[in-house]
Parts: structure tokens; C-alpha cells; sequence
């Protein structure tokens, strides 16, 4: 839905042409009825025949679309000004205006629709002057509860706040600023009222208290055409069909509009070259396989937006593994995610660069993004249980991962899965292959995680705690078959971990984060040895102990993204802080060739 959906528009543009012009088109008259001739076949003159009172059954559907689509889009039209109007008022004032607007809304949803509908035309008497005030009355809270949610979510947000401190009237800011930004949820709102109104004055017109005969509408024609489904089927297919065809057709349409109205789905990548104007001086370091620059990831919260993810920098070489360590809450796996191109809906890259072999990934436009995810960036997640679909065999799983990506055949893409199970470890492979993920241990259920990574030989494989589940001895059963990977392919890895023997291991490197950012990065020997930062020497010693000293924790926790403190962000929990660690935030300087820490103490012996 991120391409304009032409077909469905062309498809829409037919159906409402045609029941526009149908006063204008050479069509036999929908109401004239002709006894001596019903239930005839087609013929030159009637291309569908006639209906059981001889009516021709082309003209009859054509002005059957013109009365559906009148009420539907008539009650959709004035559903959605109404109660976009109240959404937007209540969201935007709320308190008694809220109450007015939103909460009356509340009232009318108690009614089941179809009685509340069946009881109002009862009263006031079935025709198209009717449907349409009674369908808005039942879709005006769905317009109502959706444009309220947006203002929300939208109203607290940081340029609706400058352009209410510049002095703008609220009207203007609503009208302009907010309305705008919740285009697309509205979008998908209208095309369902229009297809529920269509349903909906179908089924009252079925029931003789929708529109009032002769006047043509595709629920009078399937009512009428139920009592002669035998001796002419196709009298209840057409209008079926065209019913079935316009639904889609408009919920197709409206869907890809609404992508499109969205600011932050296909607008925002296409507009997010202006990263690279944030960071002009950024370019791809030689020889890493990747590299990282200035990441920071932005979470939009009703209190404000916060940033889980700072500044983060790191790179990593063909065959060699950077271990990404830190408690959980650190912003580890944010990390990976954002390199994957797979943040939260809620959470978005707002500066940084990222480079896959000299190319910059993190502005990729979302057809591009999923050719390089699976082929040449993949990443292992936490829990295969849940990674892997239940209700396929993992054989037909790895097999979709290649063809994703390569141009093979079925039985192809069976063998070099069969050859990929062999690779990882699992025994027996042609009967696993044919297995469900219930069926296989822990141990192997991530040996086919492995598999599908590495199933079109990526460059860099992102580990998020692929260990963690597993015990110790199906932990080191993976740590070396990632090892044999990575020194048979040159693979790069970035191992999220929180364990620290782990990290001895299996990296070269290690990079320390806390509270969202890098406060420790170097060789794994030089890190462990001689720590620089004191959450690095904390993490060190609440580790066990080969020698048998129990583990110190660390006192407190990991402040949240919207109370971080002013100056270092360790200093609630640091046993060294100094009063200059509370009034300034140190940066990530170099104290020695490829060890870098984010301490004022650093130097210090």
C-alpha cells in the first residue's frame, strides 16, 4: 500500500461514473416491467437478461449503484463532518466541550445499530431522504471516537505546542496542524462507513424498509431475486458481485490513501534525506562492515517524547563480533531494531547514519529496506518460540526466507534448506524439516533461527540474546556453531547480551550501554582487565566468579528516558561520583587506541 493503488481508484472511479451518468447512458428503463417476457435470457438488447417482472437487469444494476452509493456516501460524508467535527473539539478543549461532543457519542453506541436503524425507519417510513440521516446517526461515533484518539495523541506533541506559543488561534491550529496528522486512521474510517452503508441499506432494502420500490437498489434486487434462484441463478449473482466488487474496491482505495495521508508512514521516509542535512559531515568509515554514527531513536509519549536511544556510534569488521552488553532497559535491543528497519510503530530514527558495506540503510525507503533485511543484514531474535510461526513446518519457513530473496524453485529452496539444517547442527534434517516449531527442543528451534539468519548469507547478523533461554550446555552448543559461521564466512555479529562470560567468549569488542547510550567501548581483554567506567567494573562484579566470591549487585536502577538525570547518567548508582559528575554530562572521549569511555574519571588509576 505504499504505491498509489491505481487499480482499486480506477475500479471505484468506474463504479461511482457509471451511477452518476446513468440518467445519460442509452439504458433500457429500470422500471418498466414487461410480464410476457420475464426471467429472459441475455440477449443484444439485455446484455444480463431480465428479472422476474421482465425488468432489464443492466439498467436495473446501474441504478441500483446510483441509490446504494447515494446513501452510503451521503451518511459517510455526513457522519464523518459531524463527528470529525466533534472529535476535533472535544480532544482539542476537552473538559465540558468533551463532555458535550465525545461523551454523547458513548450513549449512542449502546444501541445495537441494526435494531437502533430498524426501529428509526420504522417510525419516520423506509427511502433514501431516511437511510441517509439514520446510517450517519449510526457511524457518527466511529468518526467521533477515531478523531478523538488522534487529537490526543497529536495535541501535546512539540509543534503543536510552538504553534500554540506563537498565538494561533485554535481554530487555525486545529484546522491546519491536527487535522492533517490524523488524516490517515480517517481515511480508513470513511471507507469502512462507506462499505457498512452499502451493506447496511443493501439489508434494510432486503427487508422492504430501505429505498421504496420501483426505485432500483441492489438489496431490493437480491431480495427479489432469491425467490427465483432456481430458475435463473444469475439474477441473485449480479448484484452480489457488484456489491462484493464495490466493498473492496473502496476499502482498498481508502487503505492506500490513508498510507499515504499518514506523515510518518511513506511521506516521512521519503522526506527523511534530511537526516543527512542533520549530520553533514557523517561518511562511511573504511573497511567496516558496519558502521554507526550519532543513532537516536525517539518515542512519542502523552507526556512528551523521550529518547530510549542517544547518540550511539559503533562499527564492526568482516568475521569479527562486537558484543552490545547492558541491563535490560539499556536501549540494546532499540539498537538492533533500528538498524533492521523494524522500530515500534511508536519509535522512530530522528538523527544518525548507518552504513552495510558503504551504504547507508537507515533512510531506505521501505521497498529497498526489505530486499537488504534477510539477504545481506538478518538478526537472530531472543525467543525462537515465539519468532517462529506455529502453524508451519520450519521447512516451509526457511524456505520462504530464501525464496524472498532469490530467484529459485520450490524443490531448489527445499535442498538448500535441507543443506542449512545440516550446517546448523540438527540431526536427522530430512524429518526435521517437516516438523512443527512445537516439536523440536529449545536448542533446535533456535538452530533454525540460525538457519533462516544465515539462509542468503548475509554480511552482518544481529544476535539479540540468542542464548538467554537455553541451558548452559545448548548455550555453548550455539556460541560454537556462531563461531564456525563466522570463521568460515567472514560474518559480521552484533551479540546483544547481558552476560558477561558470554561476552568473553564469543567478542573481540564490547561496547557498554546504559540508560541509552555508550559509556564504555574497546577490546574485550582490555574492557575486562581494566575497566574505565564504573557501570563496567559494576557489571564486572555482579557477575559470578570462577573463584567463588558471590556476585555484588548493582544498587538501584537504570533511570527511566523522561527522568534521566542532568549530568552523567550513572550518578544515582556510581560509588565514585564526584559533584561535577552531577552538573555535567560527559562525553564519550578516547582514553587509549580503541577504548573509549563516557567518564570524567577516566584517567584516573
Amino acid at each position: 500500500m505504499r504505491r498509489f493503488p491505481w487499480l482499486a481508484a480506477m475500479a471505484v472511479c468506474v463504479i461511482a461514473l457509471t451511477a452518476v451518468l446513468a440518467p445519460v447512458l442509452l439504458l433500457a428503463s429500470p422500471v418498466r416491467i414487461d410480464i410476457a417476457h420475464r426471467l429472459g435470457g441475455a440477449s443484444a438488447a439485455h446484455p444480463l437478461g431480465r428479472d422476474e417482472l421482465g425488468r432489464d437487469e443492466l439498467s436495473r444494476l446501474i441504478w441500483g449503484a446510483r441509490s446504494s452509493l447515494t446513501v452510503a456516501f451521503g451518511a459517510s460524508l455526513l457522519a464523518g463532518v459531524i463527528g470529525i467535527g466533534f472529535g476535533v473539539l472535544g480532544g482539542f478543549f476537552r473538559g465540558v466541550v468533551e463532555l458535550l461532543t465525545v461523551r454523547t457519542m458513548d450513549i449512542v453506541l449502546c444501541f445495537p445499530p441494526l435494531l437502533l436503524a430498524l426501529l428509526v425507519v420504522t417510525v419516520l417510513g423506509p427511502g433514501i431522504g431516511t437511510l441517509i440521516p439514520v446510517l450517519a446517526l449510526l457511524f457518527l461515533p466511529g468518526f467521533t471516537r477515531v478523531a478523538y484518539a488522534g487529537v490526543l495523541a497529536t495535541r501535546a506533541l512539540d509543534y503543536v505546542e510552538a504553534v500554540r506559543v506563537l498565538g494561533v488561534h485554535p481554530t487555525r491550529i486545529m484546522l491546519r496542524t491536527i487535522l492533517p496528522n490524523i488524516g490517515g486512521p480517517l481515511f480508513v474510517q470513511f471507507s469502512l462507513a462507506v462499505a457498512a452503508g452499502v451493506i447496511l441499506e443493501s439489508g434494510l432494502s432486503f427487508l422492504g424498509l430501505g429505498v421504496v420500490p420501483p426505485t432500483p437498489s441492489w438489496g431490493l434486487m437480491i431480495g427479489a431475486a432469491r425467490a427465483t434462484m432456481t430458475q435463473d441463478p444469475a439474477l441473485l449473482l449480479w448484484p452480489c458481485l457488484a456489491l462484493s466488487g464495490t466493498v473492496l474496491s473502496i476499502n482498498a482505495l481508502c487503505d492506500g490513501l490513508g498510507e499515504r495521508a499518514d506523515p510518518h508512514g511513506v511521506v516521512r521516509w521519503r522526506r527523511s534525506g534530511l537526516l543527512g542535512a542533520l549530520l553533514p559531515g557523517l561518511a562511511p568509515p573504511a573497511g567496516a562492515v558496519l558502521a554507526l554514527a550519532d543513532l537516536t531513536v525517539a518515542i512519542e509519549t502523552p507526556s512528551g517524547t523521550i529518547h530510549p536511544v542517544r547518540e550511539v556510534s559503533l562499527s564492526v569488521g568482516a568475521g569479527e563480533t562486537l558484543a552490545l552488553v547492558g541491563e535490560s532497559g539499556s536501549g540494546k535491543t532499540l539498537t538492533g531494531l533500528a538498524l533492521l528497519g523494524v522500530l515500534p510503530d511508536a519509535a522512530r530514527v530522528t538523527t544518525g547514519a548507518a552504513w552495510l558495506e558503504g551504504r547507508e540503510i537507515l533512510r531506505l525507503d521501505p521497498a529497498a529496506r526489505r530486499t537488504l533485511t534477510g539477504s545481506r543484514l538478518a538478526m537472530i531474535f531472543q525467543d525462537p518460540t515465539s519468532s517462529l510461526n506455529p502453524l508451519h513446518r520450519v521447512g516451509a519457513q526457511i524456505v520462504e526466507a530464501i525464496r524472498a530473496h532469490q530467484r529459485i524453485g520450490r524443490r531448489a529452496a527445499c535442498i538448500r534448506a535441507l543443506s542449512l539444517l545440516r550446517k546448523v547442527g540438527i540431526a536427522d534434517p530430512e524429518q526435521r524439516l517437516d516438523a512443527f516449531p512445537h516439536e523440536l527442543s529449545g536448542g533446535m528451534r533456535q538452530r533454525v533461527m540460525i538457519a533462516i539468519a544465515i539462509a542468503n548469507e548475509p554480511r552482518l547478523i544481529v544476535a539479540d540474546e540468542p542464548t538467554t533461554a537455553l541451558d548452559v550446555t545448548i548455550q555453548a552448543q550455539i556460541l560454537d556453531l556462531l563461531a564456525t559461521l563466522q570463521r568460515t564466512s567472514g560474518l559480521a555479529m552484533i551479540f546483544i547480551t547481558h552476560s558477561l562470560p558470554v561476552v568473553a567468549e564469543i567478542a573481540e569488542r564490547v561496547a557498554v550501554m546504559y540508560a541509552g547510550e555508550i559509556v564504555e567501548e574497546g577490546a574485550v581483554a582490555e574492557v575486562f582487565a581494566e575497566p574505565r567506567h564504573p557501570y563496567t567494573s559494576a557489571l564486572l562484579a555482579s557477575a559470578p566468579d570462577e573463584g567463588g566470591s558471590p556476585p555484588r549487585p548493582i544498587p538501584g536502577t537504570i533511570p527511566q528516558p523522561h527522568a534521566l538525570p542532568k549530568g552523567c547518567a550513572f550518578t544515582p548508582r556510581c560509588p565514585r561520583v564526584l559533584a561535577a559528575c552531577e552538573a555535567t554530562h560527559p562525553p564519550l572521549l578516547a582514553i587509549a587506541a580503541g577504548h573509549r569511555s563516557r567518564c570524567i574519571r577516566a584517567t584516573e588509576a
